[in-house]
């Protein structure tokens, strides 16, 4: 939580550092002192400023040196633009800046911060070329620093940093001027890139980035601008607590929704990101080589690669993650809700606040972890006289020693997710491949801790779960459920449940709990695949009991062709699945069962649950059993 919340501080005091320094490169830093003569308003001319001071809010830029080259408005014309106690907003006056270029070798903004801290900036070498129209066709840095004074005290540096197509006038009023939010998007610039971002604080948290590159940022205006909702949002989410007023939770839920709603960007990329915490505790280190975000269109999402991580003995590294099909309309409708202060706060409510997702993949993911958690747990960090683990080295924290450490592999992932209902995707899918790890990991589990007893000393699993709610029909589909592992064999279900409405999403127990009475079983569809498990079950079960593999397997042959019927009532039915579970005995290869309800609506719970035997319950079923 501590690592939370100063990582988005630190974001916040980012993207104010974004918008305060469009401002100031775009000449809203600039100041005049008194002329002693006053220029022709029509000649191109240079324009020299000194000890320029400016309040812009709660910011104060100051520069020793200002100079504003081709232009033709005069010093009288610029300082009307500029004058800090205008009485015209600052968009239309912006909007009258003219220059080949503006330069600034030093510019430094002081900002204060909650808690008595002041967070103080200073940017090198700011040139804006080519500035008409209060557009700016390139804007350039040399780098600026950053430092934090306070309670949470920190520092920071950016690199080089080049903006193209910057349009100051949108710029001020989306962040300054109030609106409706349902304008027009204004595009604030074209494209921008950021070069080695760094930042630490006195905690121990340090960020690092190698690049960053956007492209096509801009929004509508909000009521309050974009400011004053960030500010709004930061006092709102550090008071938030379940004794929230009304009122309060609705101007907060407002907020968050506008905000949410106005922002518009075309992409987002980073390099190179590191986050590391030292301090109490064991070291944590988070790597990610590349973070891709597409804001717009089908191929909305965001996309993670190259991802390490690392803490004690614990460590994971991860080839590639990418959520796609991403849409915050559901969250932003939800939020639009909340925001009337008589709308109840419910389970339900909250999970309407999840964002639409088309799927979830993964690819090449491990994780390491300790032999030995208990000594583990015990262990605070190094030893003395190593050397702490540093941003280039994710896994520079080593795993305990003695035995080999766990270690968990997956080759690929994807979760699939339909459209949403009340926060709940009404259809997904999961498939899993090549999940292995040591068998002994699975101890205790049932079915999976018996492997390690039938001489499986590590597992290679595969496993789909597809599922979806069909509301016309009141069904939940079991498209497809298959567990198979390597040198074992597979297990697959498919199935329909009806009598599944709307009621299946509601949070509350009493309607969940009607499920119950009117789920009926209408389909089930069994395949067991056999690719080497029962050949090692019947051989470890024959040594317990002294006897030879082929004895035990007649013995088995015996009592599913006859135990089985009988246990079931021996009906046509319970034969057919006898006979079958006898001939799988014999031969292990592919075993199907295939069971359907008589009754088109299915067998309810009154059909289970008053049923004298299990016979009674197959009268009432088409089943067919057939080995391959």
């Amino acid at each position: 939580m501590i690592l939370h919340r100063t990582v988005r501080a630190s974001l916040l005091r980012a993207a104010r550092l974004c918008i305060c320094a469009g401002l100031v490169l775009g000449g809203a830093g600039l100041a005049a002192v008194p002329a002693t003569a006053q220029e022709a308003a029509s000649a191109v001319q240079d324009v020299v400023l000194v000890d320029v001071a400016l309040p812009l809010g709660d910011t104060l830029f100051k520069a020793a040196r200002v100079r504003v080259s081709g232009t033709r408005l005069s010093r009288g014309d610029l300082t009307a633009i500029l004058a800090p106690d205008s009485a015209e907003p600052w968009a239309p006056r912006l909007a009258r800046l003219e220059a080949a270029s503006i330069s600034i070798p030093v510019l430094v903004s002081e900002h204060p911060g909650p808690g008595g801290s002041l967070q103080t900036v200073t940017y090198r070498e700011v040139t804006a070329r080519d500035v008409r129209a209060g557009r700016i066709a390139e804007l350039t840095m040399a780098g600026a620093g950053v430092a934090v004074s306070g309670a949470q005290k920190g520092s920071g540096t950016y690199g080089r940093i080049v903006a193209s197509d910057l349009d100051l006038a949108a710029l001020v009023r989306l962040s300054s001027e109030p609106g409706d939010g349902k304008g027009p998007v204004q595009r604030v610039y074209a494209a921008i890139r950021v070069a080695d971002v760094t930042y630490t604080e006195d905690s121990g948290v340090a960020i690092r980035i190698a690049g960053l590159e956007g492209r096509d940022f801009g929004g509508r205006q909000i009521p309050g601008g974009w400011n004053g909702a960030m500010a709004a949002l930061t006092r709102g989410l550090d008071a938030v607590d379940p004794e929230m007023k009304a009122d309060a939770r609705g101007r907060l839920a407002a907020t968050a929704a506008d905000l949410a709603d106005a922002v518009s960007f075309g992409s987002l990329e980073l390099h190179g990101l590191a986050i590391s915490r030292t301090g109490a505790g064991a070291p944590m280190l988070v790597e990610v080589g590349r973070l891709a975000h597409v804001g717009t269109g089908a191929e909305a999402g965001t996309t993670l690669e190259a991802i390490a991580f690392a803490q004690g003995g614990v460590k994971a590294r991860l080839a590639r993650a990418a959520l796609t099909g991403v849409s915050l309309s559901p969250t932003i409708a939800a939020l639009r809700r909340l925001a009337d202060p008589n709308a109840a706060v419910t389970d339900e409510a909250l999970r309407r606040l999840t964002p639409a997702i088309g799927g979830l993949t993964l690819q090449d993911m491990s994780i390491e972890l300790p032999a030995d958690p208990a000594a583990e747990a015990r262990q605070t960090g190094r030893s003395a006289g190593k050397p702490p683990a540093v941003a280039g080295d994710p896994l520079g924290v080593p795993a305990s020693q003695g035995a080999a450490p766990l270690r968990l592999v997956l080759r690929s992932g994807a979760l699939t997710f339909g459209p949403l209902r009340d926060g709940v995707p009404t259809a997904s899918r999961l498939d899993l491949s090549g999940l292995a790890f040591p068998a002994t990991m699975v101890a205790g589990v049932p079915v999976l801790g018996a492997l390690p007893d039938y001489g499986y000393a590590d597992l290679d699993l595969n496993l789909v779960v597809d599922s979806a709610w069909d509301e016309d029909k009141r069904e939940v589909a079991l498209r497809e459920m298959t567990l198979s592992g390597r040198d074992i064999g597979s297990l697959r279900l498919a199935g329909t449940i009806g009598g599944m409405g709307p009621e299946l999403f509601a949070s509350h127990i009493p309607a969940a709990s009607l499920l119950m009475l009117t789920a009926t079983a209408k389909a089930l569809d069994l395949t067991v695949q056999n690719t080497g498990l029962f050949e090692r079950f019947l051989a470890a079960q024959a040594k317990a009991l002294s006897l030879k593999p082929e004895e035990l397997r007649q013995e088995y042959v015996a009592a599913t062709q006859f135990g089985v019927p009988a246990m079931l009532g021996n009906s046509p039915a319970a034969r057919a699945i006898g006979s079958a579970l006898g001939q799988f005995v014999t031969k292990p290869g592919r075993l199907t069962l295939n069971a359907k309800a008589k009754n088109a609506a299915g067998l309810g719970f009154a059909d289970f649950g008053l049923a004298r035997t299990p016979g009674a319950v197959l009268d009432k079923l088409d089943v067919d059993a057939r080995v391959e």
